[in-house]
């Protein structure tokens, strides 16, 4: 989740975030995140501001009973979400509260490194790379996806941000997309000290509900869900349909389509 000041989300907005953000928006990109990985049986992974664990929860039937998993996050809420959720099978996944940039973790501790839309919330990201690079084992894999810009939903939210509910709220909202493009990326992998760095684009379309029934509920689990939540109905309402106006392109009668990209960063140790 979040290392950035500010960015912190409260334990409501935490379970919020799991049922929406994570269902539809961190959810479809998983699989291809663990996929890159190539995890084999008996490695130590470490899933980097871990959220409620959705990559841990994926990774560790892979590596089963024989290997560890590691979920670490700076936000408290998140990791009670993740450890009230139902185990899966294969390893035991500790829940570990830390910063990216100085992780209480031993030197050369994991085989693999993965971080699902973190990278772009630490502070210091030369620094948090340098702790990826110290924690890895020699030979060890980091894998990370940031989003490569915003897309069609994140824009329309952003306007109606700022018209209904106001700049500030909208500038906070526009952080999680305000990203390292790819020569950048390469650059801080490289200066860390990974080698065969490689940044790879991916896109994908991502369906959701229609806004009516999704937007204000996907809002509730963002670091912006108090000020959307005090502006009043009558805002609250103007809010939702001057989003559904701006993506009226891409909505059918069962929801919305909208077009996305990340950037996915690899490197070795």
């Amino acid at each position: 989740m979040s290392e950035a000041p500010g960015y912190q989300i409260s334990n409501d907005a935490a379970k919020a975030r799991e049922q929406y953000s994570v269902r539809y928006f961190m959810g479809p990109w998983a699989p291809g995140l663990v996929a890159l990985a190539a995890l084999q049986p008996g490695e130590r992974v470490l899933d980097l501001a871990c959220g409620s664990g959705l990559i841990a929860r994926l990774v560790a039937p892979q590596v089963g009973a024989t290997g560890r998993v590691t979920g670490l996050d700076i936000n408290a809420p998140m990791l009670d979400v993740a450890r009230s959720l139902p185990p899966v099978a294969g390893a035991p996944i500790a829940w570990v509260q830390g910063s990216a940039t100085a992780m209480d973790l031993p030197d050369a501790s994991f085989d693999a490194i993965l971080c699902q839309q973190g990278f772009q919330f630490f502070a210091d990201k030369p620094a948090a790379l340098r702790e990826m690079h110290r924690v890895l084992a020699p030979g060890g894999r980091l894998f990370f996806s940031v989003w490569k810009a915003p897309g069609p939903y994140q824009i329309a939210i952003a306007e109606a941000l700022e018209r209904h509910v106001g700049p500030d709220v909208a500038k906070k909202f526009r952080s999680h997309r305000l990203v390292p493009d790819r020569e950048t990326l390469q650059r801080m992998l490289v200066e860390a000290g990974f080698r065969a760095v490689e940044v790879r684009r991916s896109a994908m379309s991502v369906r959701v509900p229609p806004m009516e029934s999704f937007l204000l509920g996907n809002l509730s689990g963002s670091p912006i869900a108090e000020a959307v939540a005090g502006v009043g109905d009558d805002r609250r309402a103007a809010l939702v349909a001057h989003v559904k106006a701006a993506l009226a392109p891409y909505t059918d009668r069962d929801g919305v389509s909208v077009p996305d990209e990340i950037n996915i960063g690899m490197g070795r140790k």
